[in-house]
């Protein structure tokens, strides 16, 4: 059950609302396994105490997860916690989203929400092995599984190399097919940087997350299978739906 320690762990400087900090530690809880499937809640005004806060920041929160689909209200009966378990997405040699999410999800699929052709970065460039301001192609995606949103990417290419892995990805909804398109049957995941954040404003969107959510990011480079650097990318996932599972590379 949520104990009294979980109250003395709000940062109230943080910047982040309190019923933010609050959600995040009933998913949290809820996570570890301290709440089965439809199991109540304690009371708000038990909740409240707790935390150290009044009803109105708990039944933010509570509203919060209820709009998630993680917990139920019942009216005159309380708030229940809903069966919703977090996807796992293996990052590994050869990590790939539809594959990863199968058995998982029965339709999985990237949509393309916008395309830009640019010059690079500096660690754009470096990623791709380019020379800073050189064009590269970005193409900004979504990952859904049965309908939910699961990952936003942002993903750049070398524009001379790849000329239309725009439409491509627009007509196919893979970056795997779409690099068959090039001649690239395969394809290694030659490093992965991992972090945390709060989601930003695109993201919340785009994710249709709450303000306060936490995102998963990795920053990410896949080579051909002789080590060309053909993608480098930044994707973010909701830490609420989705784990991220390392495996050897």
């Amino acid at each position: 059950m949520i104990g009294q320690q979980m109250a003395n762990s709000l940062e109230r400087r943080s910047g982040v609302s309190l019923w933010r900090q609050i959600a995040d530690q009933i998913l949290q809880s809820i996570a570890v396994g301290d709440f089965a499937e439809n199991a109540a809640l304690p009371p708000e005004v038990a909740l409240a105490e707790r935390y150290g806060v009044n009803r109105h920041t708990v039944r933010s929160a509570i509203a919060a997860l209820v709009q998630d689909g993680v917990l139920r209200a019942e009216q005159g009966r309380g708030t229940f916690v809903l069966s919703r378990k977090r996807l796992s997405y293996p990052i590994g040699a050869r990590t790939r989203f539809s594959e990863g999410l199968q058995g998982q999800a029965l339709e999985r699929r990237s949509v393309l929400l916008e395309s830009a052709v640019e010059p690079a970065s500096r660690r754009v460039a470096e990623g791709l092995g380019l020379a800073r301001g050189s064009t590269v192609m970005r193409l900004e995606t979504r990952g859904e599984a049965d309908g939910q949103p699961v990952s936003r990417a942002t993903g750049w290419f070398d524009a001379g190399r790849f000329v239309g892995i725009d439409a491509a990805m627009a007509e196919t909804g893979s970056v795997t097919a779409s690099f068959r398109r090039f001649g690239i049957g395969d394809y290694l995941r030659q490093s992965t940087v991992l972090s945390a954040r709060h989601a930003d404003a695109a993201d919340l969107a785009d994710l249709n997350l709450q303000p306060g959510a936490i995102v998963l990011v990795t920053v990410a480079v896949n080579v051909t299978p002789d080590g060309q650097p053909i993608q480098f990318a930044e994707t973010r996932f909701p830490a609420e739906r989705v784990e991220l599972k390392i495996s050897a590379l």
